[in-house]
């Protein structure tokens, strides 16, 4: 090669990789970095915020939420089976159900959340039950009391007579975020104590459920998770990484009957008051704030020629509502209850659920495109500024005499399998026929008794005379008649 083609192939090749070097600095600013894509005005990249995030450890979730788990089995009176008739189901477990029969056996699940053995569960699982037993998950078995249910937000709250019960604490379900890990527990098709892990999904669903059942002041505001849930979950729990409970699982989305790849469950934040109301009251103090609520889409937006799609609208104000005694008006868009910011019909009716009668709120809301803040003073269902009963459900009076259920060691000392003891004697036909202070009833009119419900609903309407047998304190049988009337 002569030197003038040598300096011709030279001056090539530094041509060369001056293009190469000028394409690849092109495009460099587009490769991934370290396998993940950086947006030009992020402040770190993926891979930097992955880093960041601890290692998740189910085994520890698992061990702090599996013993506050238990098992539910019910006896239930025959009832129709028509249901919910779309994709999305309740996961009760029918376990021995039988059509056209008469007593039949169903199972679920629940979450202990006091030491002393309150125990919360969906209502459907203890719907019409005459007798609820739970399971510990280390075996041991108690008759359990319905302290109340609300059908409203498919809630029931009951007791049983243990105490040092292994619980969960109550967590934030408003704090939780899309894609955040959950742990789901309970007992699909009677298989104790099974955990699955999903992510939530999605926030604030209402998925019809519940007003599809009949209730009119629904309120379905639920998280939606992949965790894997089945018939027999129902009532069970749903847990975040730090082992808080944040849900209590209630729904599936199937059109087999079984996990089909998303689950509902009604978030703790809801469950709050609602568990306390039941546990105080025996019902729930509902406070409504006297408006219609719809959902903003486009189209009702430029309908009514509203500037965005944040907010709730309401289309009507009740007469002599809450709204309307605050100054609330047809055609305000609600963006806020008190510091709280709600874009949905179903997160605004978890706020109001949060509030009892009587309590005041501020309601943040856009008229003619200005905000103005207005203070309501929530009324209940029948109108009323304040609770009607502050009396806490603390005593069970049957025939003069204060009765309450029988805690397992009793049981097992006194060598029975059921019964209700008299805690205290007051003036009336049990202390007038002798009945002594701490004698347990066993069976009234030869039905067995579980709980102090059991006694109220024996006695109840009833005429006549009625024969109450039991066990005295050491465990001496005896049978007394007393005539009700």
């Amino acid at each position: 090669m002569n030197t003038k083609n040598g300096l011709a192939v030279l001056g090539i090749a530094v041509l060369g990789g001056i293009v190469a070097l000028g394409v690849n600095k092109m495009f460099s600013d587009d490769v991934p970095t370290q396998g993940f894509a950086q947006h030009e005005n992020a402040k770190f990249t993926l891979a930097e915020k992955l880093a960041d995030v601890p290692s998740i450890n189910f085994v520890s979730v698992a061990e702090v939420a599996t013993p506050a788990v238990v098992h539910i089995k019910t006896t239930i009176k025959s009832r129709s089976s028509n249901g919910p008739s779309n994709l999305l189901e309740d996961f009760f477990e029918p376990g021995f159900r039988q059509p056209n029969a008469g007593p039949q056996q169903a199972t679920g699940s629940g979450v202990i959340i006091k030491k002393n053995g309150y125990i919360v569960t969906n209502n459907h699982v203890v719907d019409n039950a005459s007798k609820v037993e739970v399971v510990l998950d280390d075996k041991r078995t108690y008759v359990a009391e319905v302290v109340g249910t609300d059908p409203e937000t498919d809630l029931a709250l009951l007791k049983i007579e243990e105490d040092n019960l292994a619980y969960l604490n109550l967590g934030n379900s408003d704090e939780l975020k899309i894609g955040e890990w959950v742990v789901a527990v309970g007992n699909p098709f009677n298989l104790t104590s099974t955990v699955t892990a999903g992510i939530v999904s999605a926030k604030g669903r209402n998925i019809n459920l519940l007003r599809q059942r009949g209730g009119e002041y629904a309120i379905e505001n639920f998280i939606q998770t992949d965790a894997a849930v089945n018939p027999g979950n129902s009532g069970g729990a749903l847990v975040n990484t730090s082992g808080e409970l944040i849900g209590i699982n209630t729904a599936i989305a199937s059109k087999t009957g079984s996990y089909s790849g998303y689950s509902f469950a009604i978030p703790i934040n809801l469950a709050k008051k609602i568990i306390g109301d039941l546990k105080e009251y025996g019902e729930v103090k509902r406070a409504i704030l006297g408006v219609r609520i719809q959902d903003i889409t486009q189209e009702l937006a430029d309908e009514k020629g509203l500037i965005d799609l944040d907010g709730v609208y309401i289309p009507a104000v009740s007469e002599g509502g809450s709204a309307e005694k605050a100054g609330i008006k047809e055609g305000d868009v609600i963006v806020k209850i008190a510091e709280v910011h709600v874009s949905k019909s179903s997160g605004l009716q978890q706020q109001i659920s949060k509030y009892s009668p009587g309590d005041r709120v501020a309601v943040t809301l856009i008229r003619d495109g200005k905000e103005k803040v207005v203070n309501a003073t929530l009324l209940s269902k029948d109108g009323a500024d304040k609770i009607s009963t502050v009396v806490k459900r603390e005593e069970t009076k049957i025939l003069g005499a204060v009765i309450d259920n029988l805690s397992r060691e009793e049981r097992l000392r006194l060598k029975i399998k059921n019964g209700v003891k008299i805690a205290r004697l007051g003036n009336g036909a049990m202390k007038r026929k002798g009945i002594p202070s701490g004698f347990v009833i066993t069976h009234i009119d030869k039905s067995p008794m579980f709980t102090t419900s059991d006694v109220e609903n024996a006695l109840k309407n009833t005429a006549g005379a009625v024969l109450i047998e039991g066990v005295t304190s050491d465990g001496s049988k005896e049978a007394y008649a007393i005539r009700l009337d």
